[in-house]
């Protein structure tokens, strides 16, 4: 008698129980390692089945063998990872939150990509309350109380997003950084890089291209869109700061459309930092990622003419990130390049976002635009340098004004995700008890316009709420003002290392453009359309804002 493989053939359904087996320890697999590489989901998805298929040969046909193993083990798999992530035995069960974010992210990755995302979970923290379920296991809170537990020195690590939105780069960025000591390391250039010493340096940079924006908006006959014009002063001034520059889109315009390739990069490292999973195939599949690896190629190319000018007199950014102040050993160029593209992205994208809104806010909002620029001329009249800083930081009302728009429209609406380590034994927030793994995100957004941190008006752009506080008003009696709330340069270690830079760059560009300039809205301009065109990619984008501008006095 021939020989069999098996002394004893399965039966049908001892084969189907092996199936199903397999598939519940596949389950176990994924929730236990979380496998990230796109080997072993093609082994755990694709192969075990596979296998299994040979079994159900000495009962089926090769067809149907295929499809009945396949379709056996995959529902299986996914009914076993549905039940257990809607059951009360999940360790966040306990948390409110939609059925379909219980299950995947998938619907959120979605909602992202249309920019939306910020007020969804606006509308579902209304909805839950202050702690909601918007993952299998990723929570979004809401309370005020999280920002110094979460991310303060005692807090948790950044989660997993990060590294998915660096996924195409062999170097992340120090933002993507989850390990605290590395994080650290490589935060001490940036942290000299904006010292207050440093900043005077930096000065006359920022002075420099402020002068040259006003100066083309001056030559200006009629409409312009003023939101394009900022993109292309902070990438002009950010280029500057990083590579020695290499931009002058202020100059010559987008040549190279380097706008759109930014903007459409955050649009797919955002979709992909809800599903950390797909990173490696954004690294395998070349168009998934070929838009930020044309970032990281012209930030290569800026990099190696920066490196030609050697150690000059010129501390930049680049200066620090290099460590040409000899401060420590000279890192790899790659660490650099990684590092002088975050600085031109976030730095460029996110401080025009604020100067674009603060611009729509006062023009929209007429009284405002009167007591800025009556404020503007009390500290710099005519024929005063109004880029001189002497006064920029103790203008109460430009300071105000910056801070409500920041408060309304922070650039990073969403806020930074962090993760419960394992083996911490988790975290306690006040009341609420947070499983090791863990993923959260404390949701800047709906804090910064919740009644209980911001009213009257949480809503709505009213400056004053930033000086009638504590001003001895009797008004102020009436007010709910949180300064713990306010957090849109993040907060802790991992805060925003060019806060300083940031807030240079809004006084100087408000204040001159104040001094010198008449602006009012495009005819026809609709306001509502505006904010509703204001997208979440991580970063706010916004919509272009028509204005017309000509010199004051004129």
């Amino acid at each position: 008698m021939a020989s069999t493989i098996f002394e004893v053939e399965p039966s049908l359904p001892h084969v189907l129980c092996a199936v199903v087996g397999s598939a519940l320890a596949a389950h176990w697999i994924f929730k236990r390692f979380e496998p990230q590489h796109a080997a072993a989901h093609a082994v755990l998805i694709l192969g075990v089945p596979a296998l299994l298929s040979a079994l159900l040969l000495l009962h089926l046909s090769g067809i149907k063998a295929l499809l009945v193993a396949f379709t056996t083990y995959w529902c299986t798999l996914a009914g076993s990872v549905g039940l257990y992530r809607l059951s009360p035995w999940h360790p966040l069960a306990r948390y409110p939150g939609p059925v379909a974010l219980k299950l995947t992210k998938l619907s959120l990755a979605w909602i992202s990509r249309g920019g939306k995302r910020h007020l969804y979970t606006q509308q579902l923290h209304r909805r839950f309350g202050d702690i909601v379920r918007v993952g299998p296991n990723e929570l979004s809170i809401s309370n005020a109380a999280a920002i110094h537990a979460l991310m303060g020195t005692s807090g948790l690590h950044k989660g997993p997003q990060w590294g998915a939105r660096a996924a195409t780069q062999a170097v992340p960025p120090l933002i993507a950084l989850g390990d605290p000591k590395e994080h650290l390391r490589r935060r001490k250039p940036w942290n000299r890089a904006f010292s207050v010493a440093s900043l005077k340096d930096f000065e006359p940079m920022v002075a420099r291209r402020t002068q040259q924006l006003v100066d083309l908006l001056s030559s200006k006959k009629g409409e312009v869109n003023l939101s394009k014009w900022f993109s292309w002063f902070t990438y002009d001034l950010m280029s500057d700061m990083a590579f020695g520059g290499g931009s002058e889109m202020m100059r010559n315009g987008d040549e190279g459309s380097v706008w759109p390739l930014l903007e459409d990069g955050l649009v797919n490292s955002d979709t992909f930092g809800h599903l950390p999973w797909t990173a490696d195939y954004v690294r395998k599949l070349p168009s998934l990622g070929s838009k930020m690896k044309e970032m990281r190629t012209f930030c290569m190319s800026r990099t190696a003419e920066r490196v030609k000018l050697g150690n000059n007199s010129t501390k930049d950014l680049f200066y620090y990130l290099n460590n040409e102040d000899g401060a420590e050993a000279t890192p790899p160029l790659s660490q650099v390049v990684a590092d002088g593209a975050l600085a031109v992205v976030a730095g460029s994208d996110t401080t025009s976002s604020v100067i674009s809104n603060l611009i729509f806010f006062v023009l929209t909002h007429p009284e405002a635009y009167a007591r800025l620029r009556t404020e503007v001329d009390f500290y710099y009249p005519p024929g005063e340098d109004a880029l001189n800083t002497t006064h920029h930081a103790d203008m109460p009302y430009l300071n105000a004004v910056i801070n409500e728009t920041m408060r309304l429209y922070p650039p990073v609406s969403d806020g930074s995700q962090r993760i419960v380590p394992v083996g911490s034994g988790g975290k306690v927030i006040g009341t609420s008890y947070l499983p090791e793994g863990t993923i959260t995100t404390v949701h800047m957004y709906s804090i910064q316009r919740d009644p209980r941190n911001f009213s009257p008006l949480p809503d709505s752009f009213w400056p004053e709420r930033w000086i009638l506080t504590g001003s001895g008003d009797t008004r102020a009696a009436k007010i709910v003002h949180n300064p713990a709330a306010f957090f849109p340069f993040s907060f802790g270690p991992s805060n925003c290392a060019g806060k300083g830079l940031a807030l240079q760059e809004m006084r100087m560009v408000v204040t001159l453009m104040m001094q010198k300039l008449d602006l009012r809205l495009a005819d026809g301009f609709d306001s509502a359309s505006y904010e509703n065109l204001l997208l979440d990619y991580l970063i706010l984008s916004r919509p272009p804002l028509p204005v017309v501008v000509r010199p004051r006095g004129l």
